[in-house]
């Protein structure tokens, strides 16, 4: 019965979460880009989910602790949205052009870093973590060849 509330209030959290949106780089043409600032970004959202889930993991164990779990989930929530804020609208639409060189791998790239984002959303399992900071260095590596 404990391990259900625990889920219920888990499942409430994350819908209540939704509402809340993500900042993004702006849409016009203003020139001011910092691409490794961005990569880090990632980087840093990757371990701060890391450690939500870490939180998670050690919390569902005591029933009594429901409302800090809840907090770590929405945390975790949160930085995934984020994270995903920046690979959708800073590179996809903003930094990797239609007739760049390596353009589908790029694009593969950013891709498999959002579905590992939403794997990460879906469950606390740290390997979906560990692929996550993969694709994202892949990318990083892909991104910032011969520049």
């Amino acid at each position: 019965m404990k391990k259900r509330l625990v889920q219920l209030l888990i499942a409430v959290a994350a819908l209540l979460f939704v509402a809340n949106q993500a900042v993004a780089h702006c849409e016009i043409p203003c020139g001011i880009y910092d691409d490794q600032a961005r990569i880090d970004q990632l980087l840093e959202h990757a371990t701060t989910i890391e450690k939500s889930m870490n939180q998670i993991n050690d919390l569902q164990k005591d029933a009594q602790h429901a409302n800090q779990t809840v907090r770590w989930v929405m945390n975790k929530e949160d930085h995934a949205n984020q994270l995903q804020e920046i690979v959708s609208q800073y590179f996809m639409t903003q930094r990797i052009k239609f007739d760049a060189k390596d353009y589908d791998k790029k694009l593969g790239q950013l891709h498999q870093m959002l579905i590992y984002t939403m794997k990460c959303k879906q469950t606390t399992d740290l390997e979906n973590v560990e692929k996550l900071r993969t694709a994202i260095k892949a990318f990083q590596a892909l991104y910032f060849a011969g520049k």
